[in-house]
């Protein structure tokens, strides 16, 4: 339920117990009927506004729980991408170690070869 949608059904229970309590007020009736009518009013209202506030509270928590699975779904595919790119560069690494050391023998091998010419 969006926060405007709340705002208005509290809007709407206020102005209807306003609006009974002026009727009440209104009405040739005994204080004491009076009073009485208009505390049944008031609890009616209360509870009222009470299951209002459960129902919305319940509905931001379904949401807040909601939000909270889909954040740590998306999070755990963040991770898993990112594990699986770190995966790939490790191995490119890797392959670049291992043709920058198969360089490194053949130029040692060359620089062997050319030592024992000049020695000859």
């Amino acid at each position: 339920m969006s926060n405007k949608t709340g705002e208005t059904i509290l809007a709407l229970l206020t102005g209807a117990a306003i609006g009974a309590g002026i009727g009440i007020l209104y009405a040739p009736d005994k204080g004491l009927h009076t009073r009485k009518k208009i505390k049944e009013q008031a609890k009616k209202t209360q509870k009222e506004v009470e299951k209002q506030l459960h129902k919305t509270q319940s509905q931001l928590m379904g949401k807040a729980s909601t939000a909270r699975r889909n954040f740590e779904s998306k999070l755990n595919d963040t991770l898993s991408d990112m594990s699986y790119k770190a995966d790939d560069i490790l191995l490119a690494l890797e392959q670049k170690l291992e043709d920058l050391r198969a360089k490194n023998a053949k130029l040692q091998k060359d620089n062997e070869n050319k030592v024992a010419k000049t020695t000859q």
